[in-house]
């Protein structure tokens, strides 16, 4: 099993040079096919437009949006022709509100989604809107690329379990990356006394990825700091992890987005790449 298909995008950023080539090395390791989007951005959003706004200030707008995709294709096609990998190129230009609906159709026919860190301090809010269209437009797994950058990935897996299909949605989804690692840890953090499992925690899913060739430890982390983030990525860098697989947003997006919650905040400050799914 491998990713066959694999889509990242490309709108200019400084986040996405960095992501482009991690999901140019995953191509070639996977004898794949790299689709790239590029996105030109249409600034005017007619919901706070006055009514009698000029036609030509919206055709400004689409104008620009149009060259903007153009420059990026004429950039990337650069790039790839140099290199020995199947590739395509996809220009589109998209308001922000929508995103979802672009990224989403081209993300469902790609095996994974390579997208640079969302919710970094720049205050752009494109990279979290392009994540969330991949994962609930496309329902396609994201691979969050840091933007740190990495040296190494996949060979020291942690997986954060607890027991949601979110999370057994991105296990299915990084089968190839688990299959392939040196090292596979499935974390819990302060299981419920409840759980039905609770007397071993994490067997039902160790035993699922044994029968797929893959030695898994377990371990079970205390509570030792309020918020389920910081303990995971605090782990991830203790035990020098260089890949994280998790489920993507367990409570309603609408919170997420407003208030927080754990995805959201160990996208924030995560030190490797993650894989979600949701």
């Amino acid at each position: 099993m491998a990713y066959k298909s694999i889509l990242t995008v490309w709108d200019g950023l400084e986040s996405s040079q960095a992501t482009f080539q991690a999901a140019l090395q995953l191509t070639r390791e996977n004898d794949a096919h790299l689709s790239v989007l590029c996105l030109g951005y249409d600034r005017f959003q007619p919901a706070f437009a006055y009514v009698d706004i000029a036609p030509v200030m919206v055709n400004e707008s689409i104008t620009g949006a149009r060259k903007q995709a153009e420059d990026l294709e004429r950039e990337v096609r650069g790039i790839l022709e140099i290199e020995d990998v199947k590739w395509s190129i996809q220009t589109e230009i998209a308001q922000l509100s929508g995103l979802s609906h672009i990224v989403g159709d081209v993300a469902r026919f790609n095996d994974l989604v390579v997208l640079p860190q969302p919710y970094t301090n720049d205050g752009d809010d494109k990279p979290a809107s392009i994540v969330e269209a991949a994962l609930f437009g496309g329902n396609a797994p994201v691979l969050v690329h840091p933007t740190s950058g990495m040296k190494s990935m996949g060979k020291r897996i942690v997986i954060a379990w607890n027991e949601n299909n979110e999370a057994l949605s991105a296990i299915r989804a990084a089968l190839p990356f688990i299959k392939a690692a040196d090292t596979v840890e499935v974390v819990i953090i302060a299981p419920d006394r409840h759980d039905a499992d609770r007397s071993d925690p994490g067997a039902a899913i160790s035993a699922m990825l044994s029968r797929q060739g893959v030695s898994v430890s377990v371990s079970i982390l205390p509570r030792t700091l309020s918020k389920t983030s910081d303990i995971l990525n605090r782990h991830v860098t203790e035990s020098g992890a260089d890949f994280l697989i998790m489920g993507a947003y367990g409570h309603s997006r609408f919170r997420e987005r407003i208030l927080g919650g754990a995805t959201r905040n160990t996208l924030e400050s995560a030190p490797v790449p993650v894989l979600m799914a949701h």
